[in-house]
């Protein structure tokens, strides 16, 4: 593994976390730690061109038949791939199929680039995060696994209590926030062997706790602008991310 290198391309896969939701820009669009990091990289290198396929909603089986055979093909110095939360975190879950289908990823986009990354993704601390952390846990320990046989980069943001702290993430309780995003993208400059900018796990500093009727009225909100919906599109088969192309689809030239 070569770290510190000069990286002239950077190809990122996923879901709506490397999508970049829900760091929000004026135009409605999403920014995202891929974005930032992207925006690094291109300042130490010229020429330096950048793709990325992640679509909100997709699960790992989506990632695999629709965005690794392009990613490979475009030959990338870099590639991150982050996906099969959207997996785990669904009612009924075949975690060993999605250990599986994320180690077929990994096969196909390893020998393509030369250094993939892969990610323990962050959780938010609390009643949600717990019940499903066995899930997350075999997931990540795949993870592990995969990366030592494959040469792969781990960036681990599951342990991370600041990235779990409820303040980094946004009001759907599923994205990281605008922080969050920052954070992430400073988490894999520093995995990729770069010189630290700042402690991405610095810890926030502690805040007096909500009243009572603050905590119950951000759940109602909760309840019906996000959870609700989201229900709903389970019930009914669909997805956030149907109909919807990559942000960045092509490997073209970053533009600052």
């Amino acid at each position: 593994m070569q770290m510190n290198a000069t990286h002239t391309s950077f190809v990122a896969v996923g879901d709506s976390f490397t999508e970049g939701m829900s760091d929000g820009l004026p135009d409605g669009g999403y920014r995202g730690w891929a974005d930032l990091l992207a925006a690094r990289l291109a300042v130490r290198s010229p020429g330096f061109r950048y793709a990325n396929l992640a679509v909100r909603g997709k699960l790992i089986g989506q990632i695999v038949d629709e965005q690794t055979a392009p990613a490979a093909a475009m030959g990338a110095d870099l590639v991150t791939l982050v996906g099969g939360l959207n997996d785990v975190l669904r009612p009924k879950c075949d975690v060993a199929r999605v250990c599986a289908l994320l180690e077929e990823a990994v096969e196909r986009l390893a020998p393509s680039c030369r250094q993939l990354v892969l990610m323990r993704s962050p959780g938010r601390r609390g009643p949600v995060f717990e019940r499903f952390r066995p899930r997350m846990e075999t997931l990540f320990s795949h993870i592990d696994t995969l990366a030592g046989r494959h040469g792969a980069v781990v960036v681990d943001l599951f342990a991370s209590e600041a990235l779990g702290d409820p303040r980094m993430w946004a009001d759907d309780r599923l994205h990281l926030n605008a922080e969050g995003h920052r954070r992430v993208a400073e988490a894999v400059w520093q995995a990729l062997g770069h010189e630290p900018v700042e402690d991405w796990d610095a810890p926030l500093p502690l805040a007096a706790p909500a009243s009572w009727g603050a905590r119950r009225g951000a759940d109602l909100r909760f309840a019906r602008l996000h959870l609700a919906p989201w229900i709903g599109r389970r019930l009914t088969g669909r997805s956030s991310g149907d109909g919807r192309e990559p942000k960045r689809a092509e490997l073209l030239p970053y533009e600052m």
